[in-house]
């Protein structure tokens, strides 16, 4: 994709986290539209999600593809003309990938949604014979599909270029699994733990804590990393390098897996059954660096992070995430009071995965709402802004504040809960909520933190 990378950590920078699935147009007019009022507020960053193709449960971390994107974020009234030809870099780029994807899109249509297990043994197993039919007779859904993915590149190229011209960085996400019925776990079997039909064999979560007695359970499968390191780690570095052909900064979603992961037997009620098991994340990232000298990594190192995580994040010298909703339970050494902070961080009011400042607000208990309450000065009204300039405020490089605390929603913008399947990622940017009035109070918070 076009251009190369601008630099985030380089000075003292604000962003906002807005997925692209709360955007009409992402891709067109709603993005530039939004990128317009971040430079006009004293933003110079957009966090994204991540902006694979989703399954019905609309979660971005459950992806069909991860070089792949998702169509829904196309502008409609921008399509390049479907008579021409697909570019020349975009063939390029797009051709270790694009085919096997569109055909299994395609296959999963014609199979009513199926998992790619259920599929006929000739095309579950990738038999020559049996894709080579599909093929031609899935050929006009296989064209819509491979159109609508040109589609993408062509309007996020443009994207990227609006954003340039405006100063705006884009800080994107990859998530640390794909999805058990996927084009990756369909066309590299041999890179994850599957049983020989390709269900899972072993999936991936996070054990019991102090936030759930099961543990979660998230279902996705997990790698085989023996496999991976004999392939000097490939497919890790084509999809990072996928993302970074789009993107000038990335978080690792669940970067602790890469020092050990949680492994749970599939088909286990619950995640205590599970076990960790060491990755060979130092060789990973050794690949990595020696791949991209830059490597613009961020690392989401939230949750119980053990002196292993440390040592490889630190190891890389790779900032990680301080959250300040986290950082008022009057633990000793908790790293996200803002007093603990230090510049090699990118500081957020509270994540995706939060409740809305004001909603995790109102929730608290009477013990931690009297410590936020000493702590910031907080008075009747004061929040989210107390917040927000507690983030502005902190020594770390990069501030994020996510949209729905700008716009001082309660928990009815929360974008996701963990542990629920129902009812998130459908959050919607409220028509003209982001006004000129509102960029201004911004630009004045941002100039005054020296971030703008």
């Amino acid at each position: 994709m076009s251009g190369m990378r601008l630099p985030v950590f380089d000075r003292r920078r604000a962003g906002v986290l807005l997925p692209m699935s709360a955007l009409d147009a992402a891709l067109g007019r709603g993005g530039r539209a939004f990128i317009d009022w971040l430079a006009q507020a004293g933003f110079s960053v957009w966090q994204i999600l991540p902006v694979g193709p989703v399954g019905a449960d609309l979660s971005p971390y459950w992806v069909r593809s991860d070089s792949a994107g998702n169509p829904a974020f196309l502008d409609p009234a921008e399509l390049p003309d479907p008579r021409a030809p697909m570019g020349a870099e975009f063939q390029a780029v797009s051709g270790p990938w694009l085919a096997d994807y569109a055909l299994f899109e395609a296959l999963a249509t014609a199979h009513g949604g199926a998992p790619f297990w259920h599929w006929p043994p000739a095309l579950r197993d990738r038999e020559a014979n049996a894709l080579a039919q599909a093929r031609g007779e899935l050929a006009a859904e296989v064209e819509r599909i491979e159109r609508e993915q040109y589609a993408f590149y062509v309007q996020w190229n443009r994207l990227i270029e609006h954003a340039r011209s405006r100063g705006v960085r884009l800080f994107g996400d990859l998530p640390f699994y794909v999805g058990p019925s996927s084009a990756e776990t369909w066309t590299h079997r041999e890179l994850f733990r599957l049983t020989p039909t390709g269900e899972p064999a072993a999936v991936g979560g996070v054990p019991p804590d102090y936030f759930s007695e099961l543990g979660q359970l998230w279902g996705n499968p997990v790698y085989d990393w023996q496999a991976l390191q004999q392939t000097d780690f490939a497919w890790w570095l084509a999809r990072v390098r996928a993302q970074l052909a789009r993107l000038d900064l990335l978080r690792i979603d669940h970067f602790r897996a890469l020092a050990a992961h949680w492994a749970v037997p599939a088909g286990a009620p619950d995640a205590r059954g599970g076990a960790w098991l060491r990755t060979p994340g130092e060789l990973l990232l050794r690949r990595l660096r020696m791949e991209f000298t830059d490597l613009p990594l961020v690392a989401e190192d939230l949750g119980v992070i053990t002196e292993d995580v440390l040592a490889l994040k630190n190891g890389f010298a790779l900032p990680g995430m301080r959250v300040l909703q986290f950082g008022f339970d009057g633990e000793p050494g908790n790293v996200h009071v803002p007093y603990r902070h230090e510049p090699n961080c990118v500081v957020y009011t509270g994540t995706h995965d939060n409740n809305t400042t004001l909603g995790w607000y109102a929730g608290l208990d009477h013990d931690t709402r009297e410590r936020v309450d000493f702590y910031l000065r907080v008075t009747p009204g004061a929040m989210p802004e107390a917040l927000i300039r507690a983030a502005l405020g902190s020594v770390g490089l990069l501030a994020i504040i996510p949209a729905q605390d700008l716009l001082g929603l309660g928990p009815e913008g929360r974008t996701n809960t963990p542990g629920t399947t129902s009812g998130n990622w459908t959050w919607r940017l409220p028509a003209g909520a982001l006004s000129a009035e509102l960029a201004r109070g911004c630009a004045h918070l941002n100039a005054t933190f020296g971030r703008s």
